[in-house]
């Protein structure tokens, strides 16, 4: 690992930072993370930092991976007759390659760290570039319980995260257009004082404006007007649904709307493992003759990890709260009044100058 450091930063890493911890503190699929100090440019004092290196070779392998995507898109058309897998293996492809130019991992940490700056509950490790490069990320250390850890806490601890978790997706989406596609576990730590530190952003999607006027879309004719007609348009102008699906409005409605069952109804709800479990098997299941008209557009593919990922976490949490009422905060169609304790932190930090 010091090769990479030494290639991107061009030192090795024991004259590079005042102290370097050669044990890593954490590993994941591409790189490992190791504990070091260094001068801050910026104001000349020591700091505590975390040192993402990449694993010499992971590129290659990982182009190998790649080049079998296009067989999975072959496996994906014989059981999914109404999707395209074109658009699917390209989207992936893109995404996995970009996460390994952990560069534009720094950029995408940039902008979120500058988003939610000051936020009551979310914090973004700041990132060091002088330290960076394309194989090398250093951002500030944060420490913090593991999910495990947290999961010991009361109830009221965990409907708290679940609802930072639920904010920091959806805010993120409508107020930044982007959505970090990696809700993982091991990516998060947690603060006793209801903070949630987020890590990881290298597989990050960028919505334009035309796909976000079609997710807004979406939403809102289907869990805020419950309008099947309307929904039902959306759908198909999206190519979720090709047109010429012999089932009727209603039908179509039931079937994609379950994504939205959680923020349909005004009322308290308690996520569960069986729920996220149930949309899942939803996601994949082709018995329904609705089944045989839908795909999946390529600006879709990864966002699809909110109900896989997200929910899943909620889940294993069983946060209880008003998601509803949370959800017509964020909603930009909406933007009612904070409903929640955090919500009115939230309406303070947004009316502060940025």
């Amino acid at each position: 690992l010091p090769i990479f450091i030494e290639a991107d930063l061009g030192t090795h890493p024991d004259q590079l930072f005042v102290e370097w911890d050669p044990q890593p503190i954490a590993a994941a699929s591409i790189g490992q993370v190791h504990r070091a100090i260094v001068v801050d440019p910026s104001t000349g004092l020591e700091r505590a930092v975390a040192v993402k290196v990449q694993y010499p070779g992971v590129a290659d392998a990982v182009a190998a991976d790649l080049r079998n995507a296009d067989l999975l898109g072959l496996i994906l058309k014989q059981g999914f007759s109404g999707l395209d897998p074109a658009e699917m293996v390209a989207e992936v492809k893109e995404r996995i390659t970009e996460e390994l130019d952990y560069r534009l991992e720094a950029v995408n940490q940039q902008r979120f760290a500058a988003f939610y700056r000051g936020h009551p509950y979310i914090h973004i490790p700041e990132v060091l570039p002088s330290f960076s490069g394309a194989h090398v990320l250093t951002t500030e250390l944060a420490d913090g319980a593991t999910w495990a850890e947290m999961l010991q806490w009361s109830q009221p601890e965990r409907d708290h995260v679940g609802e930072v978790l639920f904010r920091f997706v959806f805010r993120s989406l409508y107020g930044m257009q982007a959505f970090n596609g990696d809700p993982h576990p091991g990516n998060y730590r947690f603060h006793r004082d209801g903070r949630v530190t987020f890590f990881d952003f290298g597989l990050v999607k960028h919505f334009s404006d035309s796909e976000m006027r079609t997710f807004i879309a979406m939403v809102r004719t289907a869990a805020y007007e419950h309008d099947p007609h309307a929904f039902r348009g959306v759908l198909e102008e999206a190519g979720m649904l090709r047109t010429g699906c012999p089932s009727d409005d209603i039908e179509v409605g039931e079937y994609f709307s379950q994504f939205y069952e959680s923020v349909r109804d005004d009322r308290a709800i308690t996520w569960s493992g069986e729920y996220a479990s149930r949309i899942v098997r939803h996601t994949f299941d082709r018995t329904s003759p609705i089944a045989q008209f839908a795909t999946v557009p390529r600006p879709f593919v990864f966002i699809q990890r909110i109900n896989l990922g997200l929910y899943a976490l909620l889940g294993e949490l069983r946060a209880t709260g008003n998601y509803r009422r949370i959800a017509t905060e964020l909603w930009p169609f909406v933007q009612a009044p904070p409903t929640t304790p955090i919500g009115e932190a939230e309406a303070h930090w947004l009316s502060l100058p940025r």
